[in-house]
């Protein structure tokens, strides 16, 4: 019997025949640098896709996968994120709540390193759009699925997944950059026994796409007694546009900000911790490094008023 993967990595995914198989080749070995083959496994959950997902593309992933399906489902994906964080094998565990996510290569290989950087690590990564704009600025700027996919084909992220940094953007809520707090991670990495005291995402977040879940978890993550928070520098997830319920603008911030309030009693506020920045940028990220220095400073000279 093979022994355990010491990382697991739950995908969830909705409707995304087109985007899921980019998302898997990201994740894959071979693409996954400083991580073997053996090291992790992705648990994928079907959150009641109209059409299941093809059973050949798991079958054809080169390294360790499963997949569950919930049927019926609700829109929301905390049942089914929480579903994969229960099935994870991995004493790290990491979360891709969006399954449109394509990852960068040392996504998962610098996660595991940085779980020896502080007792209590909670891992956090930057997210951007694909494109030239925002998601949700997507139909003013022209940008559609037919441009992204000439987008994509014009690069070689296949070879090389740090040439996705040339053409995304960050999305809004890591706008600051790598030296400001953000304000949820887009893929998130804990311990799995911190996972369960934390008790998952939280179901009560019930709206399509989750609402502010994604936010929610972060911030009690970071709240957890101990926990020192860790973000991978040059490294992040890159979303694919394809009608998510907040990147479609099907719901703004303020319904979600108002679902939020409701159920926690109180505004959203990112967390304020500053992370510790382990991992190496590529030269693709660089304009995104001098970008972040630039919010950086800014952040600095508004705090100093």
């Amino acid at each position: 019997m093979a022994d355990l993967p010491s990382l697991s990595v739950v995908v969830v995914a909705h409707d995304m025949a087109r985007e899921l198989p980019r998302t898997l080749a990201t994740l894959a070995p071979g693409h996954q640098r400083g991580i073997g083959a053996d090291d992790y496994e992705v648990v994928l959950i079907d959150n009641g896709s109209r059409h299941p997902i093809d059973p050949g593309l798991v079958a054809g992933f080169p390294g360790r996968i499963r997949l569950e399906r919930i049927d019926p489902a609700p829109p929301s994906p905390s049942q089914a994120a929480n579903l994969g964080l229960q099935l994870a094998e991995g004493e790290l565990v990491g979360l891709i709540v969006d399954g449109a996510r394509m990852a960068s290569p040392g996504l998962l290989g610098w996660a595991r390193r940085a779980t020896a950087l502080a007792d209590r690590p909670v891992i956090s990564s930057l997210g951007w759009h694909l494109g030239p704009v925002r998601h949700m600025q997507a139909a003013d700027a022209g940008y559609d699925q037919a441009v992204e996919d000439e987008l994509l084909a014009g690069v070689d992220w296949q070879g090389d997944g740090y040439e996705l940094f040339g053409i995304s953007v960050l999305n809004g809520s890591s706008a600051w950059g790598w030296f400001e707090p953000m304000s949820e991670s887009s893929a998130l990495f804990l311990a799995a026994a911190d996972w369960r005291e934390l008790g998952g995402l939280d179901e009560g977040f019930a709206m399509p796409g989750g609402g502010l879940v994604n936010h929610d978890v972060y911030r009690r993550a970071c709240a957890l007694e101990g926990a020192e928070l860790i973000t991978l520098l040059g490294e992040g997830t890159f979303h694919q546009f394809h009608g998510g319920a907040a990147t479609s603008v099907r719901f703004g911030w303020e319904e979600m900000h108002d679902d939020y309030v409701r159920l926690r009693g109180e505004p959203y506020v990112a967390p304020p911790d500053r992370p510790v920045l382990v991992g190496r940028y590529p030269e693709q990220a660089l304009e995104h490094m001098v970008d972040s220095v630039t919010m950086a400073r800014r952040a600095i000279e508004r705090r100093a008023r």
